[in-house]
């Protein structure tokens, strides 16, 4: 399914290398001598003491493809382009899981998006942060994040990766981050490098949970329960908005990028 428009021009594309050819080898292979095989194995009970003891001496493995010597905590002296904006934009307003702003505004914003979709890209640079200053920020509307996978791959681990971020309060932060540093769909540029990139870049936010995170149970749940939700409320695309009352039925607004002063117009006409 695609997902829509190319994103704006500003968009910086991470180039993604593609991994190197396997050789294959024709004829009959050779038989190796026994102590040829002695040596092989040898040096293969070597390497697995190595590995054995970097795990344990490590810590473990349990993030997954983490760098070595990667930042235990994200801060801005290691941020993406564009970090130190997203810190500024969400400072102060209070994040629950997947809900940003006050728990007693009187709107709902509640977005279905992609990770690696452009449209998203486009709504979530463009029109949100406006949004975000003007109406989360003082109170008068909450945004609900409903992370959805249908495009790829990516998504799939972009989705993964910011429910990992919502068990620490820093889902808006993670994806603003992303989105700013979005590659193109479907392209496999969402790699653990860049998922690390992006986390790095957001302050506070623990970097080995996240990445354990993404394949947990609870992760996988919250994942399941958006795609339900998807489908229960016919999302063809992304992003679709629904803006209504808080506590009030989801009331369908639109899908794909709205010019600003209808989108603003139609919060003034709620609030």
């Amino acid at each position: 399914m695609p997902s829509g428009k190319k994103s704006r021009e500003a968009r910086r594309t991470e180039s993604v290398k593609a991994p190197p050819p396997v050789r294959s080898v024709g004829g009959r292979g050779r038989q190796a001598s026994p102590r040829a095989l002695a040596i092989g194995g040898g040096i293969v009970a070597v390497i697995a003491v190595i590995i054995v003891l970097a795990v344990v001496l490590g810590g473990g493995s349990k993030g997954g493809g983490l760098p070595k010597n990667h930042a235990a905590v994200g801060s801005l002296a290691n941020g993406l382009p564009g970090a130190s904006q997203v810190e500024s934009l969400f400072k102060g307003i209070p994040q629950n899981g997947t809900t940003l702003g006050s728990p007693f505004a009187p709107v709902t914003l509640t977005e279905f998006i992609d990770l690696q979709c452009p449209v998203c890209q486009e709504f979530e640079t463009t029109i949100f942060p406006d949004f975000v200053t003007k109406y989360v920020r003082t109170g008068k509307v909450k945004v609900v994040m409903k992370p959805w996978a249908f495009i790829g791959p990516d998504s799939i681990r972009g989705q993964a990766a910011t429910i990992a971020a919502a068990k620490q309060n820093k889902a808006f932060n993670f994806s603003e981050n992303l989105y700013d540093n979005q590659g193109t769909e479907n392209t496999g540029w969402l790699t653990d490098q860049m998922l690390y990139n992006i986390a790095v870049s957001v302050p506070g936010l623990k970097i080995d949970p996240l990445f354990a995170a993404r394949s947990s149970a609870s992760v996988k749940k919250a994942a399941s329960d958006v795609d339900a939700d998807a489908t229960a409320d016919k999302v063809n695309g992304t992003p679709t908005l629904y803006l209504n009352k808080s506590g009030a039925p989801l009331k369908y607004f639109g899908e794909g990028v709205p010019t600003e002063s209808a989108f603003f117009a139609a919060i003034d006409a709620l609030a």
